[in-house]
């Protein structure tokens, strides 16, 4: 018994220098940023200029690598199963909160599940924004709402994928306004806003950052958005919430690292990544793009997460199964 004490006292030993002498090197090669879902999204909006800054502050390119697929299950279950040592690291959206629900209701096994990825930060915050064509028939919200009334299923949206961050929120308004719509899945945010653009589909919700340009250029016209207080890029665009329905949404973008990713890498991450959303480009290249910076560190943002998943688990069960 005495031998085995020593001997996993030494393996521990072992394994935690081990992990200060990669801690201590580290960064010494590219990093890579898996952001799962395709160009064009929040997500992508938000990983190319905060994978710059990170690559200014560590002294290594950090190489954005789209994995789109399966609403992003596809990139955060790899990023799941990647080493963690900390050149693999994720930046998703709050669909990462929702998709092992979304799973488990699906009968199979989760692709991931949160206790495999340690956060770093979050970056934003935003509510998503109700938006159609602006050749549409619908003004307002009420106007849209009474259509959908009057034609139930008739009206459809797109979204990134089933129990997605444009999913999950167009089904607590169909919930909370009485309507039906039906919901045309695309691989991403990206395919999703082409597909409104090119009238394949009929709305979105969509963080403000995917489709304020095209608000501005007269292309699409916002009817209200999920948040709780007004948004900076579209101020005269009303809340649900003051419109009578009890549908609040956030989609949040932040970095993550797998759970195991030794602490002084994940110190030297989060002191980069507070650089980061603080350098003057990174905020104005986002807060052009309508998304303005929300940021949280390691421990406030873990507050958050928790709060927020306990939030989406019970939005996912209330929709149910969805093929």
């Amino acid at each position: 018994m005495n031998k085995l004490i020593v001997c996993a006292t030494w393996l521990a030993a072992c394994l935690a220098a081990s992990g200060a002498a990669l801690a201590q090197g580290w960064p010494d090669k590219p990093i890579t940023m898996i952001v799962p879902f395709p160009p064009g999204g929040v997500a992508d909006t938000v990983a190319r200029p905060i994978a710059e800054a990170l690559g200014r502050e560590l002294k290594q390119t950090v190489i954005v690598e789209n994995r789109a697929g399966a609403g992003g299950a596809t990139g955060i279950g790899a990023a799941s199963r990647a080493a963690a040592d900390g050149y693999t690291v994720l930046l998703s959206l709050s669909s990462i909160s929702i998709l092992p629900e979304a799973d488990k209701i699906l009968g199979r096994k989760p692709a991931f599940t949160l206790d495999q990825f340690r956060p770093i930060a979050r970056f934003t915050a935003d509510p998503t924004v109700l938006v159609v064509r602006a050749e549409s028939p619908w003004k307002t919200l009420a106007e849209f709402l009474a259509d959908a009334k009057a034609r139930p299923g008739v009206i459809n949206f797109g979204s990134s994928g089933n129990y997605g961050t444009m999913h999950v929120p167009m089904e607590m308004l169909k919930a909370s306004a009485g309507v039906q719509l039906t919901h045309i899945p695309y691989s991403g945010a990206g395919p999703a806003v082409l597909a409104l653009l090119g009238g394949q589909v009929d709305a979105i919700a969509s963080g403000p950052s995917t489709v304020a340009q095209q608000i501005k250029a007269g292309k699409m016209r916002a009817l209200a958005h999920w948040g709780e207080k007004p948004l900076s890029s579209l101020p005269d665009v009303q809340s649900l919430k003051q419109a009578g329905y009890g549908a609040t949404f956030a989609q949040w973008s932040a970095l993550f690292v797998p759970t195991g990713t030794p602490d002084d890498i994940v110190s030297k991450l989060r002191a980069a990544a507070a650089k980061a959303a603080r350098d003057p480009k990174v905020v104005e290249t986002i807060t052009r793009a309508g998304s303005p910076i929300e940021y949280l560190d390691a421990p406030e943002f873990q507050t958050y997460w928790d709060s927020d998943a306990k939030l989406m688990t019970e939005a996912v069960r209330k929709i149910g199964k969805v093929e």
